[in-house]
């Protein structure tokens, strides 16, 4: 099986990368990525040398690229995770979202397509989205796979797009697809405009860090290897036309796991317990912030049998333990253009 994962150099994508290409040495797995600001090949130097692995640096957007590498390689299967994924970046630029989540995804989509003209056996189109399509939570409730869509930012509503396009494609043209919409990711490598790796450099560095309105704001975390696995599982086992819902069961207060970072942190470089938190600075809410997202997993749970591997606690240790030893990663991605955009973001 030829398999290509688009975003493959990201955070998500090279963790889905390096677990297909070591645990399937007789499939061949293609990485396409644009490597713009957070793709990062150096994610990936423990498997590069692997024989079953290929890089292909390529847009998603440039429509003759794509169905020129469609044509040549002949893919059997693509694991969609390419995808501008910020929103604060896509309340400053939102363009650039729908060029990326919605032409990138309908590019992708048609080049599949148009490949395998309708001979569709033994292939698939897996598409990676996000809860925050669904909007957002009150006090209670969960978002399910029948949860409306009800976008709030420019991000949301271009995922929301490329989630209708795909079951679209599956309606109109008989095109195999799955989707699964996931919740807050964290671990390693992830780039540091995120709230934990963000939180973390600026700790080990000593500037401040800022949260947004009065911090209540309640996320659904989930660890990024656990992800990955999910991923895997729903590529084998999951049903066409399907949606899966993937969360950590895993609900904090954004106030409340800053503090939580802040103990860890603070063990970890032999400080005072209460140093990092004096760094703690409210800055002016983010517009049409979402007041709470939170996943029921319990679709994937009952029928493919998945659930998270670490606690919230177990999972930030690995992934602060991960950051302290990968210093020079962490310096290498946040120079240049990178300090321009901290500074305009949060000055």
């Amino acid at each position: 099986m030829k398999i290509l994962i688009t975003g493959g150099a990201g955070f998500i994508g090279s963790h889905v990368v390096r677990l297909f290409v070591k645990k399937y040495p007789n499939y061949q797995i293609y990485n396409l990525d644009a490597l713009t600001y957070a793709g990062n090949l150096e994610n990936l130097k423990d498997v590069e040398d692997e024989p079953n692995y290929s890089f292909l640096k390529a847009d998603i957007t440039d429509e003759e690229t794509i169905n020129g590498l469609f044509k040549t390689y002949k893919f059997d299967a693509v694991i969609h995770l390419a995808a501008e994924s910020h929103v604060d970046r896509s309340i400053t630029d939102p363009l650039a979202f729908v060029k990326t989540n919605v032409i990138g995804t309908l590019n992708l989509l048609n080049a599949f397509k148009n490949l395998w003209n309708e001979n569709f056996k033994g292939k698939r189109f897996y598409h990676i989205s996000t809860d925050e399509v669904y909007g957002t939570l009150g006090e209670t409730g969960l978002f399910t796979e029948t949860t409306s869509y009800d976008p709030n930012s420019p991000y949301s509503a271009s995922k929301a797009s490329s989630d209708h396009f795909v079951r679209a494609y599956g309606e109109t043209y008989g095109l195999p697809y799955v989707i699964t919409n996931c919740s807050n990711n964290y671990g390693q490598n992830q780039f540091p405009e995120k709230l934990i790796p963000l939180f973390i450099n600026n700790i080990i560095s000593k500037k401040s860090l800022p949260v947004y309105g009065d911090g209540n704001y309640t996320r659904d975390w989930l660890y990024v290897v656990d992800h990955a696995l999910a991923i895997d599982l729903v590529f084998r086992k999951g049903k066409n036309a399907e949606t899966y819902n993937i969360g950590g069961f895993n609900e904090w207060k954004n106030i409340d796991l800053v503090k939580e970072l802040c103990k860890q942190m603070d063990a970890k470089l032999g400080q005072l317990e209460g140093t990092s938190e004096q760094l703690i600075t409210f800055v002016k809410d983010r517009p049409g912030h979402d007041l709470r997202y939170a996943i029921d997993a319990s679709k994937i749970n009952k029928e493919l049998g998945w659930s998270p591997s670490v606690t919230f606690e177990e999972g930030l240790k690995i992934t602060i333990d991960w950051y302290l030893s990968n210093t020079e990663w962490l310096k290498n991605v946040t120079s240049g253009a990178y300090q321009n955009y901290y500074e305009k973001q949060y000055s």
